[in-house]
């Protein structure tokens, strides 16, 4: 999978926005996009780096997928003990990879429901 078609994926999600917040940070040197649900961030991970993307996930399923993927790692700054990073086009599949996002964006989703 390649940075658009990931990016595509992410989009194709209901109520999804993404944004580029941390520009001032990084001064330029790194452009790192967000996907956000609710005005939560799920998903985040350099554009101009396609090589680990940080998925916020339950850390009761942490363990296993470290240990089923190669592919899964600590988060580039983010909380451990809620984001992990995965290393697209390594050992996981492309469909795995989805469901991740998928459930990172549901789990978040649910947390910040939009009341009204």
């Amino acid at each position: 999978m390649n940075v658009e078609e990931f990016r595509e994926y992410c989009l194709s999600l209901p109520d999804v926005t993404e944004a580029t917040p941390f520009e001032k940070f990084s001064k330029g040197k790194f452009t790192i996009l967000v996907f956000y649900v609710n005005s939560h961030m799920f998903c985040y991970f350099n554009v101009d780096d396609f090589s680990n993307i940080n998925i916020k996930c339950q850390s009761s399923e942490m363990a296993e997928l470290k240990e089923h993927y190669q592919a899964v790692g600590e988060p580039f700054n983010g909380d451990k003990r809620y984001w992990i990073s995965v290393q697209p086009n390594m050992d996981i599949h492309d469909e795995a990879l989805k469901e991740l996002v998928r459930k990172s964006y549901e789990m978040v989703r649910e947390k910040y429901k939009k009341h009204g």
